[in-house]
C-alpha cells in the first residue's frame, strides 16, 4: 500500500542531465512542491519558476493525476523521468515606487507640466523658480528666476516654444523653452493670486501670442504676450476662479468656487452661458479636445520627427488635429469639492 502512495522520481533538465540522485517523492505532489526541490538541487539563490513535463505532457496537478490521467503510463516500481523546464521571470515594477529623482529645486515643487512633444519636463517652486529639465537625460536645462513668491501654475503654449508661469504675487512670466530667458516685461494686473494659466490654441492663435489667466480676485485676464499688455478682463464670478480653459472654437470655460461654470467669447469677453448645479466649489475643468489643443502640431503617432514650416503651416496641422479629436466627442468634464463630476 505504501509502495502505490510513493514514487522515485529522477529530475532532469531540458538536456536530460539528472538534477542529482533519483527522490522518493509521494504521489500527492504538486509542481508548487516540485519548484522548491528543483531550486534546492540547483541551489538558486532566487527561487525560479519551473514546468515539469513527464513524457512530454505538462505537470499541471499532482503526481497521482499525471499517472492515472490514461496518457502518461508508469509503474511505481521503477524510476520516473520528470523533465524540468526553467520558466522566464518578468520582473515588474510596481506602478508606486519611484523610478528615479531629479533634484534642483530647494523648496517644494508646485506645479510641474510636460512639453507638447514630450521632450521638456517644467517645473515650478516655491523657491520661487522655474525649471526646465531634459527628459531622456533627466538633467537641468535652465533656472528661470524673475518671480517674487511661489509659483503656483504653469502652462505651456502648444508650439512648445513658451512657457507661462503665474505666481503668488499675483505676476505671470513668460519664458523662452529654449534659452530659459524671460520674454517681455512681468504681466501685472491681477490684485491676487494666479490659480490658472492656459494659452490659446495654436490652430487659431499661430503665433502664440494670447493667454489667459485666472486669480483670486475672481476675475479673468486674457493678455498679449507680445505687447505686455492685458487685451481684456472678464469679471462675473463671485469668488475665486479655479480654472480657466481655452476651446478651440473660441470659447473660454471658467470654473469658481461660486459653484458656477462660465462660457466666456474669448474675442470680445461677451459672457455666452453660465451653467449651475453643483453644491459645492468647481475645482477643475477639462475638455475632450484637451490633448489635441495643448499638444497642437506635434502628432503622437510620429513622436520622433518635430514638427517643422512656418507658423501658418504648423497652425494648419494643429488646426487638422483638433478637428479629428472633436469629432470624436465635445465633452465638458468639471468636478466639485463633494465629488459629484458632472458632463456637458
Amino acid at each position: 500500500m505504501e509502495n502505490e502512495e510513493r514514487v522515485l522520481v529522477q529530475l532532469q533538465n531540458e538536456e536530460g542531465e539528472s538534477l542529482g540522485a533519483p527522490i522518493d517523492l509521494p504521489l500527492d505532489i504538486t509542481p508548487e512542491k516540485l519548484q522548491t526541490i528543483c531550486n534546492a538541487l540547483q541551489k538558486n539563490e532566487e527561487l525560479l519558476p519551473y514546468a515539469f513535463y513527464i513524457h512530454n505532457l505538462e505537470l499541471t496537478g499532482c503526481l497521482r493525476e499525471a499517472l492515472q490521467d490514461g496518457k502518461s503510463t508508469h509503474s511505481t516500481e521503477k524510476v520516473l523521468d520528470i523533465i524540468c523546464q526553467p520558466q522566464a521571470v518578468f520582473r515588474v515594477r510596481a506602478v508606486t515606487r519611484c523610478t528615479s529623482s531629479i533634484p534642483g529645486h530647494s523648496e517644494a515643487v508646485i506645479a510641474v507640466s510636460f512639453s507638447p512633444d514630450g521632450r521638456q519636463l517644467a517645473s515650478g517652486s516655491g523657491d520661487t523658480t522655474v525649471r526646465f529639465w531634459d527628459v531622456n537625460t533627466e538633467t537641468p536645462l535652465h533656472t528661470c528666476k524673475g518671480h517674487s513668491h511661489w509659483i503656483l501654475c504653469i502652462a505651456w503654449a502648444s508650439d512648445g516654444k513658451k512657457l507661462a508661469s503665474g505666481c503668488k504675487n499675483s505676476q505671470v512670466c513668460v519664458w523662452d523653452a529654449s534659452s530659459g530667458k524671460q520674454l517681455g516685461k512681468t504681466l501685472c494686473g491681477h490684485k491676487m493670486w494666479i490659480t490658472c494659466l492656459t494659452w490659446a490654441p495654436q490652430h487659431s492663435d499661430s503665433q502664440c501670442r494670447h493667454l489667459a489667466s485666472a486669480s483670486k480676485d475672481c476675475t479673468v485676464r486674457i493678455w498679449d504676450v507680445i505687447l505686455g499688455q492685458c487685451v481684456r478682463s472678464l469679471s462675473g464670478h463671485t469668488q475665486s476662479v479655479t480654472c480657466v480653459k481655452w476651446g478651440g472654437d473660441g470659447l473660454l470655460y471658467t470654473s469658481s468656487q461660486d459653484r458656477t461654470i462660465k462660457v466666456w467669447r474669448a474675442e470680445d469677453g461677451i459672457l455666452c452661458r453660465t451653467l449651475q448645479g453643483h453644491a459645492h466649489w468647481v475645482n477643475t475643468l477639462a475638455l475632450s479636445t484637451d490633448y489635441a489643443i495643448r499638444t497642437g502640431a506635434f502628432d503622437p503617432a510620429n513622436s520622433r520627427v518635430v514638427p517643422k514650416g512656418t507658423a501658418e503651416e504648423l497652425a494648419l496641422k494643429a488646426k487638422e488635429r483638433y478637428v479629428s479629436a472633436k469629432a470624436m466627442a465635445m465633452v465638458v468634464v468639471f468636478s466639485s469639492a463633494i465629488a459629484v463630476i458632472r458632463l456637458f
